[in-house]
């Protein structure tokens, strides 16, 4: 069983391939990932979204070569390899410090961490002529909602996540433990949280699309603002599929018209989903189907050895 995560396909294919092809040039600035990872995902399509210049490497860091190591020890994706100003050594965090020409690139690792970093050091000030695109998070004139953004992250990260893994990787032997029921109940119970938070969530809301003071207020979370909050979710929405694919009952969500007393989360959960899926930097970072469902018939066997999957065995936070 130690070697079961090795036989990972080593490419991206599909419109994650063209995508590579084009950021596979020397830059600076080099994400390190892995096509199959959500969480390099998502970093990834904060790269897009914000039309920063990159170089995409892609490595199986589940054989981690000596220039990942170089920069994260624990060879996890996705690491960032930030160029900054010139300082030889060792970093705070223990890492090493890789030199480039007259400077040196650090690293940034844990996907949320990484998101914001772009999100931030690739700023655009005022519309007209923006370099970069548009900010991802509220201004900083609006710290409550900045605030707020975050904390519904966390539940993305801390709820939502784990759920599906939780959900994923259960097998009859869980049964003593928890039951396929239970896990998707959970799941689905921190979804229904997260949408009665979106932008536009109305119990008495009867369109599709939803309505605040009379305007459309956008499929996103934020309404029209397409936000990080939207991409920390995307790559898992994408994912869905695969509880579809490998576990009776599948996901579970209902149909439109048999959502029941949750008729109008699922119709503003429609929305959003509908949009996600189709939003082109979501698109563009996603590898062929038929991938994914190979790369996580491990999950749903519950016999990878990936430290997310060993963290969701011991409920523990994932890494």
């Amino acid at each position: 069983m130690a070697d079961v995560d090795t036989s990972l396909h080593t490419a991206t294919t599909g419109a994650a391939a063209i995508y590579a092809q084009l950021h596979e040039g020397e830059h600076a600035l080099k994400l390190y990932g892995g096509w199959f990872c959500p969480f390099v995902q998502r970093a990834w399509i904060t790269l897009h979204e914000k039309n920063v210049p990159h170089q995409y490497v892609e490595v199986n860091p589940y054989r981690k070569t000596p220039e990942l190591l170089a920069l994260n020890p624990r060879g996890l994706v996705p690491t960032l390899a930030v160029p900054v100003s010139e300082t030889v050594g060792v970093t705070a965090g223990g890492e090493q410090a890789v030199e480039n020409g007259g400077r040196v690139r650090k690293p940034l690792a844990e996907s949320a961490v990484i998101c914001e970093y772009i999100d931030e050091a690739y700023a655009s000030f005022g519309a007209q002529d923006a370099q970069f695109g548009p900010g991802l998070l509220p201004g900083l004139s609006e710290p409550y909602e900045r605030a707020r953004c975050r904390l519904w992250i966390d539940h993305i990260n801390s709820k939502i996540v784990p759920g599906f893994y939780r959900l994923l990787q259960h097998t009859p032997e869980k049964d003593g433990e928890y039951t396929l029921e239970e896990a998707r109940a959970g799941f689905l119970g921190h979804i229904k949280t997260f949408v009665k938070e979106m932008e536009g969530y109305s119990e008495e809301a009867q369109g599709e699309v939803q309505q605040v003071n009379g305007a459309d207020a956008g499929p996103w979370f934020l309404g029209k603002d397409f936000s990080l909050v939207d991409i920390m979710l995307a790559p898992w929405a994408k994912r869905l599929f695969l509880i579809d694919h490998y576990k009776p009952g599948g996901v579970g969500i209902p149909a439109a018209g048999d959502g029941g007393a949750d008729e109008a989360v699922w119709r503003r959960w429609r929305v959003w989903f509908e949009a996600i899926v189709e939003r082109e930097s979501v698109k563009d970072t996603w590898s062929d189907e038929e991938r994914y469902i190979e790369a996580y018939k491990r999950y749903a066997e519950d016999t990878t050895q990936s430290e997310v999957a060993q963290a969701t065995r011991k409920r523990q936070r994932l890494p």
